[in-house]
């Protein structure tokens, strides 16, 4: 059904791994390759209450995961399609970048809020694991202040009980040297701070104080993580520019395929997982 390309306007991208076994080729009686990459359709669509929402829809699911296998099926779809996407979205990787910035130089690359948090929560644990290193010459044990809020650090403020901030103070209080994990937990607050404010505009500000304060701070996790924002600055920033566009709607379709992929306990050929799929996430009308 080619019509499904029609009226693409906004684009999402993701890898997925559709087996587990031997990656052999098939000639030689394998499965080939792991991962593909799956395309999805993020087009905003009018619900009847007035509100645009994304009603995401798998485009195409191919072998690789790659620039180039993504450049190529960006291509492939000609130039109708490709002057059609405005708003492209990504997780942080390089590959698929730079398959956007060669076939889709008009659109808006947008990097994914979810993995943008989830680095800064990332930082957060290796800032932990490095003090606690640096003050007990070993990992974190069950009496260890800092081990012992290790889930609470990779927690939103805004959900924390009032047991819990009292725990976080203790833990502050319990050694000066600390001081560093409470300032990367800070900072980690601050890049989900920018993701919930009231307006996009207020949440810019916000990134774009990020973007100039993390790079220079003396923590070297943190310093590495404002470098990696600023490397992304336009894709970090796409977010609060197109009103929110993310890559939600390609991991629900991820999900789902998933689901079915356990549904039929697995496929051996990738034809019919590709077609399986298509018309479990496609929105395809039979």
């Amino acid at each position: 059904d080619p019509d499904r390309f029609e009226g693409v306007s906004r684009l999402g991208v993701d890898e997925h791994i559709w087996h587990h076994v031997s990656t052999k080729p098939v000639e030689d009686g394998g499965r080939g390759p792991k991962e593909l990459t799956g395309m999805v359709d993020l087009s905003l669509h009018p619900n009847g209450r007035g509100e645009l929402v994304v009603k995401a829809r798998l485009l195409d699911l191919v072998p690789g995961r790659s620039g180039e296998t993504y450049r190529t099926w960006l291509h492939d779809r000609g130039e109708a399609f490709r002057a059609g996407v405005e708003v492209a979205t990504l997780d942080p990787f390089h590959g698929y970048k730079n398959a956007i910035d060669d076939q889709l130089e008009d659109a808006r690359s947008v990097l994914d809020a979810f993995h943008v948090v989830k680095l800064a929560t990332a930082v957060v644990d290796d800032v932990r694991r490095r003090v606690q290193q640096e003050i007990h010459g070993h990992r974190g044990r069950k009496n260890d202040p800092l081990y012992r809020i290790r889930n609470i650090l990779r927690s939103g403020r805004e959900n924390l009980t009032d047991r819990q901030h009292s725990r976080l103070e203790q833990a502050w209080v319990a050694d000066e040297r600390h001081v560093e994990v409470e300032v990367a937990w800070l900072c980690a607050q601050q890049v989900r701070d920018a993701y919930h404010q009231d307006t996009h505009a207020a949440g810019r500000t916000i990134a774009e104080n990020i973007l100039t304060d993390f790079p220079t701070c003396p923590i070297p996790e943190v310093k590495r993580l404002g470098k990696t924002l600023n490397q992304w600055r336009t894709e970090f920033l796409g977010y609060f520019d197109t009103g929110g566009a993310n890559n939600g709607g390609t991991e629900a379709v991820n999900g789902l395929i998933e689901l079915h992929r356990r549904i039929a306990r697995g496929f051996r050929n990738l034809d019919n997982y590709r077609l399986r799929m298509l018309l479990v996430g496609g929105g395809l009308n039979l």
